[in-house]
């Protein structure tokens, strides 16, 4: 008769919760606190910068000097996010996942010293040079904190903590709007306080996190210490009995063997992995280009224009903050339920949806004397809508959909569509106002169009599967051999195109 095999239920244990929250508090939470923590004090801050340029020369910055430096100092963050992804597939291949991690808060402590003490140092240069360090630490984080808890994760759980690193960057914009209000560090003596607070959650990390275990796949695949893995798996799971989960890594070790470090260029060059770069590369850039940040960038606009008081308007942003938190924990309950190929399609399309009917309402709103409400209703459904499916889903399924030897350089590419797209958005996006004024959310409409098509035609479902039966789906969909198609592959790239 054939033995039965006992399934045990793959449970939160108190390590793989803390790790969970150590790990995305101290990263996850920093990159949204940086992306929000300049915005209520700008004004304060500009005249900070004028006043210590006439202390210097004696005179003030120009008008156009003046927004030409803030720009920059606004635009270093998604540069150094950009930087920071480069940096992901070296840094992770060399000092594991949790390494990583604990090396990043050097990008974000150094940063919040800097900024805290730039107003007595009479320094704006400090405040530029400390947006691109807090950028370079965002997009690490942006990128490792996914990687790691996907592959400390069971796959019944992978989903759920999948989403817990967007569910810390929502809190933290929201943290910093908060703190941001004028009636609190939004203040001529406060705003410095406020920007080097990201060194709290930095130093948490640096304190905590070296108790918890490294990634089991990065200790077995690349570090080959199936002793250290198995320890790590024993803690994370909370019973000895871990070897089935130690052969599915075995497994996918064995599977990818011949590869070792797969690089960027390889990876392009691999007909196994082209419809996961594809996919990943359109996802990415759909997150970014559909319009999420211009929606932010008009909201305040569209609450003035329905007759919100300007003094207000701070307290309504911090409402929708709180919507988009209030949603991304939705979706950390959910998608395990839904899956995540039915959360981006739902996602996406209720930008879609959002979109279109927010550019007939901005066209109207100086004719119809209620569509200044139905433009709210549009920013709260998309916001939602992002929430839900576009924001956290991407960064998770790049741990899915590659195995250990391509996940690196996956997230680097990822993580670089992801800064480029932001960083073109910010840049463009005023001048698409200036050109098409309530016409602009079309080009978004359309993107998130596309985007919805492209997952309903290509996307495969995911959930409840591990890493080697994600990869078996797409072999099919590359129509390569179902059998170590990496390997033989490898045996047609040059070696130097291979990092080993």
């Amino acid at each position: 008769m054939r033995k039965l095999k006992v399934v045990k239920i793959k449970r939160l244990t108190p390590v793989l919760a803390l790790a969970t929250l150590i790990a995305a508090f101290g990263s996850s939470f920093q990159y949204g606190y940086n992306v929000a923590a300049v915005n209520s004090p700008a004004e304060l801050m500009k005249a900070f910068y004028n006043e210590t340029h006439y202390s210097r020369f004696s005179e003030y910055i120009s008008e156009f000097s003046l927004t030409l430096l803030w720009s920059i100092s606004v635009s270093m963050f998604p540069f150094g996010g950009f930087v920071g992804s480069l940096m992901v597939g070296p840094l992770v291949n060399r000092l594991g996942r949790k390494g990583t991690l604990l090396f990043n808060n050097i990008f974000s402590i150094v940063p919040a010293i800097l900024m805290g003490t730039s107003k007595t140092a009479r320094s704006y240069e400090m405040i530029i040079l400390s947006r691109l360090l807090v950028g370079i630490c965002a997009g690490l984080s942006s990128n490792v904190v996914p990687m790691y808890l996907g592959e400390l994760s069971p796959k019944n759980l992978r989903g759920a903590l999948g989403v817990v690193p967007q569910l810390f960057i929502t809190v933290g914009i929201l943290v910093a709007q908060i703190v941001g209000l004028r009636s609190l560090l939004a203040t001529e003596e406060g705003w410095p306080i406020l920007l080097g607070l990201t060194a709290i959650p930095a130093a948490l990390q640096l304190l905590l996190l070296p108790f918890f275990p490294e990634s089991p796949r990065y200790l077995l695949i690349q570090k080959k210490d199936a002793a250290a893995a198995k320890n790590a798996l024993k803690r994370l799971r909370g019973w000895d009995d871990v070897d089935a989960e130690m052969e599915e890594i075995q497994l996918e070790d064995e599977a990818e063997k011949a590869a070792g470090i797969i690089s960027v260029l390889t990876m392009f060059r691999m007909r196994s992995l082209r419809w996961q770069v594809i996919s990943i590369i359109i996802l990415m850039g759909g997150q970014q280009l559909s319009g999420v940040n211009a929606i932010y960038y008009y909201a305040d606009q569209i609450y003035l224009s329905a007759g919100v008081k300007d003094q207000d308007v701070q307290y309504v942003t911090v409402g929708t903050g709180a919507v988009n938190v209030l949603m991304t924990i939705c979706a950390v309950f959910v998608v395990e339920y839904l899956g995540r190929r039915a959360l981006l399609l739902l996602g996406f399309s209720v930008c879609f949806i959002a979109c279109c009917v927010l550019t007939v309402a901005l066209a109207l709103q100086d004719r119809v004397s209620w569509m200044p409400y139905i433009s709210i209703v549009c920013v709260i459904c998309y916001v939602i809508g992002h929430a839900l499916g576009p924001s956290p889903i991407p960064a998770l399924l790049i741990t899915e959909v590659f195995l250990q030897s391509s996940r690196s350089a996956a997230y680097m590419v990822g993580g670089t569509v992801h800064w480029l797209s932001n960083f073109a958005v910010g840049l463009v996006f005023p001048f698409i106002q200036v050109g098409l004024g309530a016409y602009s959310f079309i080009i978004f409409a359309v993107i998130c169009l596309l985007t919805t098509i492209y997952i309903f035609l290509i996307v495969p479902e995911t959930k409840g599967k591990t890493f080697v039966e994600i990869n078996h789906i797409f072999t099919k969909m590359n129509k390569v051999s179902d059998v170590h198609p990496a390997k033989d592959e490898l045996k047609d790239i040059p070696l130097s195109a291979v990092e080993l």
